[in-house]
Parts: structure tokens; C-alpha cells; sequence
């Protein structure tokens, strides 16, 4: 078949194509969107104001903010134009810069919370260290490195599509454009393509998975070895929300990997959802776990609104 990239038109199908079910979609969106980004700009603000939150672990976190706000935004927001204006079109290089961030933003999460869980490991395994070890210095190093290594997680995967031939119509069947399905729509040899993409996901998805797990294990044969009931509960409520939003980020992820390898006919409801959960609840829920279980957060916060009114 002939690659007519250039002149193929890409189309966002998104959830529904009921016209009566788009006022919904929109102002569903547009409520998750607008919580998301106030939650963790609350969380940036609340840390930034209280210099008792003024160490690593809340160094990280206001990181993993900032990420979450940049993933939900690099998604939603095209969407919601797309249904206000009833054009589900996106240009070619709209569709690339889509993949670029999308994936900037993913690994950015994935990273962080690799980060965040070495620095509950040395908080509860090398308590003496702490200080020396998770200094300034090494906080902002591994900050870079993640936005390193996720800028050539995004670069790698924004060239197999730059590689990828196109023919006509491409019509998505997602609100966004997603590397998987580019290539099932694809319209030129995408074999070489699956194989790599499997094995960046096995390399920026696995490794940190190892990580937290390892750490998590050292953790928690730590907490077992405390005497008192007291002290493990006090060690293990320091990390009691970054677990939570561990199970939650790597599950939706888990699910949008298992929904493609459903059938056909259900892959696209599954898919959706899945990307749904992933991409827009997972961000909107991470400022709520940290806030309700965290005794400092929600201090600050509390200091920070009583402030401002």
C-alpha cells in the first residue's frame, strides 16, 4: 500500500460518538482535569510554605506533583477541545507531540516513585544516614537523571512512530495517541517496531518495578524486626501513601497492558477504561492519598487555606 503520512487525517474517536453523551464526557473530563490540577498545585503550594516539609521525601513528591499535573494535561485538554468544538481531528505532528510528552510525563512517574521508595528504604533501614546519605546534592542528581532517562524513553518511542507509514483516514479508537495503537493501524511493517517497544517497557517499566519492589522488601523485613507495635506502625504509616499510590499507578498500568490482549470486540471498551484510569484518575487521586493519610500534609494544607482566607 502507499504511505501517504503526510496527507493522512488522524481522528480521535475518544469515548463516544453519541452526540448526547458528549456533554457528559466534557464536563466529566473537565471536572477530573480542573481537580486534578488544583490538588497538586495545593500539594506544590503546601510544601513550598511549610519548611517543616522542607526534606527529601517531600522534595520528590513535589516533583511527582508537577509530573501528574504535565501527564493529565498532555491528554484531557485536547479531548475536551475536540468535543467543544466537534472536530475529533489531530494534525500528524500534533499526534507526535502527543506520544512525546505522553511518555515524558509516564516514565517521569514511574522514576519518581522508584525515588521516592529509595528514600523510604534508607529512612527506615539506614535512619542514622539519612541525613548524609539523601543530601541536597544526591536529591537533585537523581531528579535530573529521571528527567533524563525519561526524555530518552520519550525520544525512543516518538521515533518508532516518526518511522511508522499512514494511509488515508486513521481513525484511533482512544482519546489520545497511544504508541499500540498507531502501530495496529499502521499501514506498513510494524514487527521490528512491537519487538523494541516490548523491550523499552521491559527496561523503563521493569527495573523500577524491581526497585521498589527490592526496597519494599528491605522495608518491610526492617518494620518486622521493631519490637514494639507502636514503632512499626509509626515506621510503616511513613510509607503507607506511597505504597498506595504505587499499587495504584503500576495497576492501571497493568490494565492497559492486559486490555490489549483481550479480543477485538471488547479490547476497545476495555482500552478505554483502562487508559481512563490511567491517565486522568490516577493523577486526580494521588494529591487525595497524600493529603488523607499524611498527618504533615494535611497540617500544611490546613495552615495554607486558613492562611488564605
Amino acid at each position: 500500500m502507499e504511505n501517504l503520512t503526510g496527507f493522512s487525517k488522524f481522528y480521535l474517536l475518544g469515548f463516544s460518538e453519541d452526540p448526547e453523551m458528549q456533554p457528559l464526557v466534557l464536563w466529566l473530563f473537565l471536572s477530573m482535569y480542573l481537580v486534578t490540577v488544583a490538588g497538586n498545585l495545593l500539594i506544590l503550594l503546601a510544601i513550598r510554605s511549610d519548611p517543616h516539609l522542607h526534606t527529601p521525601m517531600y522534595f520528590f513528591l513535589s516533583n511527582l506533583s508537577l509530573a501528574d499535573i504535565g501527564f493529565i494535561s498532555t491528554t484531557v485538554p485536547k479531548m475536551l477541545v475536540n468535543i467543544q468544538t466537534e472536530n475529533t481531528s489531530i494534525t500528524y505532528m500534533g499526534c507526535l507531540t502527543q506520544v512525546s510528552f505522553f511518555y515524558l510525563f509516564a516514565c517521569l512517574d514511574s522514576l519518581f516513585l522508584t525515588v521516592m521508595a529509595y528514600d523510604r528504604f534508607v529512612a527506615i533501614c539506614h535512619p542514622l544516614h539519612y541525613t548524609v546519605i539523601m543530601n541536597p546534592r544526591l536529591c537533585g542528581l537523581l531528579v535530573l537523571i529521571s528527567f533524563f532517562l525519561s526524555l530518552l524513553n520519550s525520544q525512543l518511542h516518538i521515533s518508532m512512530v516518526a518511522q511508522l507509514g499512514f494511509c488515508t483516514e486513521v481513525r484511533i479508537p482512544s482519546f489520545f495517541c497511544d504508541l499500540p495503537l498507531l502501530l495496529n493501524l499502521s499501514c506498513s511493517e510494524t514487527s521490528a517496531n512491537s519487538i523494541l517497544l516490548y523491550f523499552i517497557s521491559a527496561i523503563f517499566g521493569g527495573v523500577p518495578v524491581s526497585c521498589i519492589l527490592y526496597s519494599y522488601t528491605q522495608i518491610i523485613s526492617s518494620i518486622l524486626r521493631v519490637s514494639s507495635s507502636g514503632g512499626k506502625y509509626k515506621a510503616f504509616s511513613t510509607c503507607a501513601s506511597h505504597l498506595s499510590v504505587v499499587c495504584l499507578f503500576y495497576g492501571t498500568s497493568l490494565g492497559v497492558y492486559l486490555s490489549s490482549a483481550v479480543s477485538s470486540s471488547a479490547r476497545k471498551g476495555a482500552g478505554l477504561v483502562a487508559s481512563g484510569m490511567y491517565t486522568v484518575v490516577t493523577p486526580m487521586l494521588n494529591p487525595f492519598i497524600y493529603s488523607l493519610r499524611n498527618k504533615d500534609i494535611k497540617r500544611a494544607l490546613h495552615r495554607l487555606l486558613i492562611t488564605k482566607t
